[in-house]
């Protein structure tokens, strides 16, 4: 459906019209299947991982992980990042991202990211943990469930992404933490997500991305630029506007130090609610645990 509605959502301009909510019950069941899907394969790859072991062997075995499971394609390729890496210290270059050779030891954070796709429904996922004992690991794990409360409810507030963003941001200066998300290429926090139609071979990617999902994006960006929004959340001009409504994979990262954690996950934004797509998962249990 793409069907524009005359409505304004609050935080958007009268020049701006409001999508229709793109997806139906059936549709969510299958993006919350896949999302599930490779939280399992993540957490799989977790419990599997020792010291020794190196970022490059932990997303190869995320991608056996998810091909096992019938993944033939991907948004991105999986990524693993060990240490230090986990809050993008030092990174320079896109070429920092690519699993490397760091290998695991006692007491160090991971995180694993993967982004698989089925008959065209995606999931962009974000799984934090650690190896032995970690007590700064251990407060900041807690301490991001106040950022998927903030994300939520902002965003049914209709604030602008860029808003949002800064309300993030205000959060992680409270906390005594620095943002790690401004390091991703374009400062994303998040990014729209949507059932990939194109074509081209499943499988193929090009610089980490599915070949599949660099038209779709390509395709997005200029139809979303020319309405004046974009399907990227970041902290510039362009997300200067309310949720587009659709799912959008927002993954908010945090470091202290050496030490950097997140969580990403799909958010449900229809013409006037928000709500996250799925509550269990490994970090809302982890939450729910504590505080009990």
């Amino acid at each position: 459906m793409t069907t524009e509605t005359a409505a304004r959502r609050p935080g958007g301009t009268p020049q701006q019209r409001t999508p229709a909510f793109p997806y139906d019950a059936a549709d969510l069941d299958r993006f919350r299947e896949l999302q599930q899907l490779a939280y399992r394969c993540a957490q799989r790859v977790a419990d599997w991982l020792e010291p020794g072991v190196t970022e490059r062997q932990a997303a190869a075995r995320l991608r056996r992980e998810l091909t096992a499971e019938g993944v033939r394609d991907f948004f991105h390729i999986p990524f693993a990042w060990f240490g230090d890496r986990t809050a993008f210290r030092h990174f320079r270059t896109p070429l920092q991202f690519f699993a490397g050779q760091r290998a695991l030891a006692e007491g160090m954070p991971f995180i694993l990211d993967c982004a698989p796709v089925v008959d065209g429904y995606t999931a962009d996922i974000g799984y934090s943990g650690k190896v032995g004992e970690n007590p700064v690991w251990d407060r900041i794990a807690l301490d991001l469930r106040e950022y998927r409360e903030l994300i939520v409810r902002e965003v049914r507030a209709g604030k602008p992404l860029s808003e949002i963003y800064a309300s993030v941001d205000a959060l992680i200066a409270r906390h005594g933490y620095d943002n790690r998300h401004k390091v991703y290429p374009g400062r994303v926090i998040g990014h729209q997500v949507t059932r990939l139609k194109a074509w081209g071979p499943a499988g193929v990617t090009v610089a980490g991305f599915g070949i599949r999902t660099l038209q779709t994006l390509g395709r997005e960006l200029v139809g979303e630029r020319l309405r004046g929004r974009s399907p990227l959340w970041a902290d510039g001009r362009s997300s200067r506007h309310a949720p587009t409504p659709g799912l959008w994979a927002v993954e908010p990262h945090v470091g202290f130090r050496d030490v950097g954690l997140k969580f990403e996950e799909l958010l449900v934004v229809t013409e006037d609610d928000a709500y996250w797509l799925d509550d269990d998962l490994p970090h809302v249990r982890r939450w729910q645990e504590a505080a009990r």
